[in-house]
């Protein structure tokens, strides 16, 4: 079994592109966690991201995508995803292989890596409310800006069918 790479920004880019959606993208230092990317907000507008990959008692793995300041219950959110048991984090080994992304760059965009349909993906229906999301592009060094809609037309073309639920607190 040969392993693919992951997908570059570039790669992403283009599968954007190819599907007529737009995206801006700001470069910046690298951040890896919601309190280092406040200083971002004022030249990048919308909804900022947090992602957290979790995994059930059954190896079954989710990617929950909320607002960067809202509270998970990772006590009881497997009830609200389908998940067969609390959930706990999901090993960086299994974030790389599955969403092709290192801890730190965790991001919805890793959709495009998961060619095995391993993650369920979970967008928080409050943050959906805002009408642009910010992700990472695969990389925490920069933000890129995407539409909701379009978030979820690009999940849809990965082959993904995203939960939209209210998950968090």
């Amino acid at each position: 079994m040969t392993e693919t790479a992951p997908k570059t920004r570039e790669e992403l880019f283009r599968f954007l592109d190819e599907l007529g959606i737009k995206h801006a993208t700001k470069d910046h230092p690298p951040v890896y966690t919601v309190a280092e990317s406040v200083s971002l907000r004022d030249e990048i507008p919308g909804g900022h991201t947090k992602n957290l990959f979790v995994k059930d008692k059954k190896d079954q793995f989710f990617l929950l995508t909320v607002e960067e300041n809202a509270a998970v219950d990772l006590k009881t959110v497997h009830t609200l995803i389908g998940g067969a048991s609390k959930v706990s984090f999901g090993k960086p080994e299994k974030l790389m292989e599955y969403l092709g992304v290192e801890p730190g760059s965790v991001t919805a965009f890793g959709a495009i890596n998961d060619a095995g349909h391993n993650v369920t993906f979970v967008l928080d229906a409050d943050l959906m409310k805002n009408d642009i999301i910010n992700c990472h592009p695969l990389s925490n060094d920069a933000t890129t800006s995407i539409a909701r809609d379009d978030l979820i037309r690009f999940m849809e073309a990965t082959g993904h069918t995203p939960l939209v639920l209210k998950v968090t607190a």
